[in-house]
């Protein structure tokens, strides 16, 4: 097990394969996040963009974003790819927060409801909320 660690280290020493291992985790957690976010909202998004549904593909961009940004700062504050992928799985915990919470607090009309009759306003707003919170969340990440 000792020599199997000393591998790894020397290898994460590599700036080559350390950057190869931040972004194969952040590949793979992207992809998962997505996954839940496509889980918890009324539409299926992949299947809106395919339709042209700009609203759906502003929101779901904002979300890759928001994500990837949590990443940014995650990878930057810390020193190996499990404390990354920690912060980051935290800040996304969060940004699924403000997704609730944005829902919560629009009394006047669903936001899942408009965005998947293409609402762009809500679409754009949707975006610019997960993009924002992103780096909030991720300036307090350490």
């Amino acid at each position: 097990m000792m020599i199997e660690d000393e591998v790894i280290r020397v290898m994460m020493d590599n700036p080559y394969v350390e950057t190869l291992a931040f972004f194969s985790v952040a590949v793979l957690a992207l992809v998962v996040f997505l996954a839940i976010f496509e889980l918890v909202t009324k539409y299926k998004d992949w299947e809106e963009i395919k339709k042209g549904n700009l609203a759906v593909a502003m929101a779901t961009g904002g979300k890759i974003f928001g994500i990837c940004n949590l990443f940014r700062f995650a990878i930057l504050n810390n020193d190996t790819v499990l404390h990354s992928l920690i912060w980051a799985g935290y800040g996304y915990v969060l940004l699924l927060a403000a997704y609730f919470i944005f829902e919560f607090l629009t009394p006047y009309f669903k936001i899942d409801d408009e965005i998947q009759k293409d609402n762009r306003a809500v679409g754009f707003i949707a975006m610019i909320i997960s993009i924002s919170l992103s780096y909030v969340i991720g300036a307090s990440v350490t």
